[in-house]
């Protein structure tokens, strides 16, 4: 049996925090919990450095910062379940979908960036989602508010 989970793909965008905030209201409305997902493709890193001060940057870490900044991020009321979020390996459409998978959710929630002119045809993060997901999936206009 599936769970009651809304989860929302996200990237470092403006458009995509518009999705997170409608898939928290989604969620809120329906009692449900919040997973955000931030994709990562390969695990190339990067070591910066100043002085003897050094990090490693990687994919899987910079996905997780994206991830854990946008739950942190929204409007989520007090005493209901913490937001999670995750890194997950694949290209953007497949990682949620996967993800969407693992968790059960009821919901995926994504912003209909891309979605226009050549990106209609071509193919589009939501477009996958929309037609590889096993539950429902709401695609959140995010286009012209400010883009």
């Amino acid at each position: 049996m599936r769970e009651n989970i809304v989860v929302v793909g996200v990237d470092n965008s403006d458009t995509a925090f518009r999705a997170a905030e409608a898939a928290a209201e989604i969620a809120i409305a329906f009692g449900a919990r919040l997973h955000v997902v931030s994709a990562f493709e390969d695990d190339r890193t990067e070591v910066y450095g100043v002085g003897s001060d050094k990090w490693i940057e990687s994919g899987a870490t910079f996905a997780e910062r994206v991830a854990k900044k946008v739950a942190s991020d929204l409007t989520w009321p007090e005493g209901r379940e913490e937001i999670s979020y995750i890194a997950a390996r694949g290209k953007p459409a497949d990682a949620i979908i996967d993800e969407a998978e693992r968790v059960q959710a009821r919901l995926v929630v994504v912003g209909n960036r891309r979605m226009q002119g050549l990106g209609r045809i071509l193919g589009s993060i939501a477009n996958t989602v929309a037609h590889g997901a096993d539950c429902d999936v709401y695609i959140v206009n995010t286009v012209g508010e400010g883009d």
